[in-house]
């Protein structure tokens, strides 16, 4: 069964370009069927009923799996058995009527903007650390990408004269613009503070550690939680708080789901929608504080 395992994981990476983080996710979550599958005495895919399945899904939930992760064990399932059947040309897939538990797509915590300018703010630019945490805080704001696409972005992929970066760690590749003040900073890190980080290393990432090695998702989460902290912030951030903050301030300032849903690389545009849907005096209170001239472009 593990071979059909690997081969289902080769398959995603050479058909879709599954970035690796997918395909590790994919890989535990058919290993744990399997597990699940050899203690009730099933040691070959054929042998598997929609019955077993279900059980399975039952499983996960008397063990207190929070919705969220069965949800992405079902859609792992489901991929895994079209894949095998139309490989094994079955006539019937057991995973084709197994069903997801609906999941109650909680509102993000977002910053105001006087919030996002006051953490921004906080990097000290005299120092090479200082003025690339401010490039990757300004890069994060005004593009709205992923903690792990920030930190495996390489030069190639920015394009400082006409102002965009190219995302292509996810399924999809995505071109997204930023604005003047990520551009300054940018270019003011890559200038001298990347070189004095590098010392005599060399790196093909945009964004090293002090070290000159590319920078880990943990280093950057440590990084955000203390500059919060002198920042005075009171809420609670994590490292997806500017992605959540990006893409609401856009949302509230007119900007179409399309567009935005493009530029955060969801797939299902009711992943965007949450930011529309927002308690509105949230929302209230995030932009009475700010004017447009506030926001940066």
């Amino acid at each position: 069964m593990k071979c059909e395992i690997q081969e289902f994981i080769e398959h995603l990476h050479n058909t879709r370009g599954t970035s690796r983080n997918t395909e590790v996710s994919y890989e535990r979550d058919l290993k744990k069927l399997e597990q699940f599958l050899e203690q009730e005495g099933i040691f070959e895919w054929k042998q598997v009923s929609a019955v077993v399945l279900n059980s399975y899904i039952m499983y996960l939930e008397r063990k207190n799996f929070a919705a969220s992760s069965i949800s992405r064990n079902v859609a792992s399932i489901r991929a895994f058995f079209q894949y095998f059947c139309q490989r094994e040309s079955w006539k019937e897939n057991p995973a084709e009527s197994l069903k997801a538990p609906k999941i109650e797509k909680k509102v993000p915590g977002i910053l105001t903007v006087d919030e996002v300018d006051l953490l921004l703010s906080q990097p000290k630019e005299n120092t090479a650390k200082g003025v690339r945490d401010r490039a990757m805080l300004e890069l994060l704001y005004a593009t709205g990408i992923r903690v792990s696409e920030l930190i495996h972005l390489t030069l190639r992929d920015v394009n400082l004269k006409l102002g965009y970066i190219t995302c292509s760690q996810s399924e999809r590749e995505r071109v997204i613009p930023f604005g003047t003040a990520a551009k300054r900073a940018i270019e003011t890190y890559i200038v001298w503070a990347r070189a004095e980080l590098l010392g005599e290393n060399d790196s093909e990432f945009l964004f090293v550690n002090c070290s000159g090695k590319s920078m880990s998702r943990q280093g950057f989460w440590k990084i955000l939680k203390s500059y919060a902290v002198s920042a005075g912030i009171q809420q609670d951030i994590t490292p997806h708080t500017l992605r959540h903050s990006f893409a609401a301030h856009l949302v509230q300032n007119g900007a179409d789901l399309k567009s935005v849903q493009e530029m955060m690389g969801h797939s299902d545009i009711s992943t965007t929608q949450i930011y529309m849907n927002m308690n509105v005096n949230k929302i209230r209170d995030v932009y009475m504080k700010a004017t447009l001239s506030k926001v940066r472009q």
